[in-house]
């Protein structure tokens, strides 16, 4: 008989249950006083043991290369300084930002004289499921601390040591506020069972979120007996329109694409008005090339490329590189050195394009055209939609969010980068002073 199905597996996941169940409802009425002493603490604990962390990160790091993890799986799993200050830099922030639990809105009088509102509440237990990235652990952790919830984490196995030292830290910072140290668990088991057997399991999980590959997300969609909180795809596009500012947009576009090429917030298809196309398209080509990016085009931008780019000198060799676009490149999310680009005549076929082909996830405009941007705004369906700045900044930390545990392409609930807000509900308090209904 398996590990899966023996008892130990199902008593694990029912400690841990039992477990949230009685933290969160701790958690629900912890003073905004403690939730920001454990959220400053964890951002003390995380720079003091950083040392402590890394080494057990390299762990995982040696594991991942034996294993022959590559691309950007593997530099997901980094876990060096510079992402250990973002994470305490996130606990400073939600620390300081104000705790919305117990916050009334909308309270109106009404005719019969009871006064209707709402109030924000926790959501109760939530269960991460991530792959790879350990920063989520310390992301999941401080978002459920500031929002009074209590949550269950499964990361990859993978990460199995990071996650394990990380979540220590975060029970350690619990305790010194008061609060209970169950109210942030980890799921001690690298069985793919547990995955389901949790996701089916309403009576101690309120809301799953899944960050990951799309495996992953499509896997845990379909299982879920709870909520999900998911976005499957990171197509995100990039539109050049034809007033915009061209060194400014040469900037933008760069970084949108070659600043990090793993994450789901890059730029991975550019569209081009053709007005623009002569001043823009050739210089912009040069230095993606130059730093290693495959270019797939659409026939017009491919032809305009091909006889432009060896003036700029750019050798035969690359320009001989540039591929023809498919049908399919025109969907695909690359986390990688590749770009697709497309030429089109007007706004519209912008407009048009995005939303057909894009993941819903973030797009954005480059245009000194105010009636342009307003309109973008107003119809790209997407989650983010940006004006003259990078894709890049679709990120809950770079929204002031303090953290973010995940990016939300559905409509309901939560949209774009989930933060605190993204964690609680809403539900109507009604006051009165002894009115009856007639």
């Amino acid at each position: 008989m398996t590990l899966m199905n023996t008892p130990t597996l199902q008593e694990h996941l029912r400690d841990l249950g039992l477990a949230a169940r009685s933290a969160s409802a701790l958690m629900a009425r912890a003073s905004a006083q403690q939730k920001s002493l454990a959220l400053r603490h964890l951002a003390h604990l995380l720079m003091a043991k950083e040392k402590d962390l890394i080494e057990a990160n390299q762990k995982d790091l040696k594991n991942a290369k034996d294993k022959g993890l590559t691309g950007p799986m593997f530099d997901r799993l980094v876990l060096d300084h510079q992402t250990l200050q973002t994470c305490a830099t996130g606990c400073e922030q939600l620390a300081l930002a104000p705790d919305v639990i117990g916050e009334i809105s909308g309270l109106t009088q009404q005719p019969s004289g009871i006064r209707v509102g709402q109030m924000r509440v926790p959501l109760g237990v939530f269960a991460m499921i991530f792959e790879s990235r350990p920063n989520v652990t310390i992301e999941a952790a401080s978002l459920s601390i500031k929002s009074g919830n209590a949550c269950i984490l499964r990361g990859g196995s993978e990460a199995f040591e990071s996650n394990k030292a990380l979540t220590a830290l975060v029970q350690e910072a619990l305790v010194a506020a008061g609060l209970p140290p169950l109210a942030v668990q980890r799921v001690n088991t690298t069985d793919r069972q547990a995955v389901s057997d949790l996701i089916a399991s309403p009576q101690w999980i309120d809301l799953v979120i899944p960050r990951g590959g799309k495996g992953l997300i499509e896997r845990i969609s379909k299982e879920a007996k709870v909520p999900v909180i998911k976005h499957l795809d990171g197509n995100c596009h990039t539109y050049v329109d034809e007033t915009c500012d061209v060194p400014m947009a040469l900037k933008v576009v760069d970084n949108a694409k070659t600043q990090k090429y793993s994450p789901c917030n890059a730029t991975e298809s550019l569209l081009v008005h053709q007005g623009v196309m002569a001043v823009f398209l050739p210089e912009m080509a040069k230095r993606l090339l130059g730093k290693g990016v495959e270019l797939r085009c659409c026939s017009q931008t491919l032809e305009a490329l091909q006889a432009s780019l060896p003036t700029l000198g750019v050798s035969l060799e690359r320009v001989r590189g540039l591929k023809l676009a498919t049908e399919q490149d025109w969907y695909e999310e690359y986390l990688a050195p590749i770009l697709s680009i497309k030429a089109v005549a007007n706004l519209d076929e912008a407009i048009d394009h995005i939303n057909h082909y894009s993941s819903h996830h973030t797009d954005a405009i480059l245009s000194d055209n105010h009636s342009h941007v307003q309109r973008f705004l107003r119809e790209v369906d997407s989650a983010s939609v940006m004006v003259n700045t990078s894709t890049r900044f679709a990120d809950g930390f770079e929204y002031g969010l303090g953290a973010e545990i995940g990016i939300s392409t559905d409509k309901f609930h939560a949209r774009g980068p989930v933060g605190v807000i993204g964690l609680t509900s809403l539900k109507y308090v009604v006051l009165g002073q002894g009115e009856v209904r007639g």
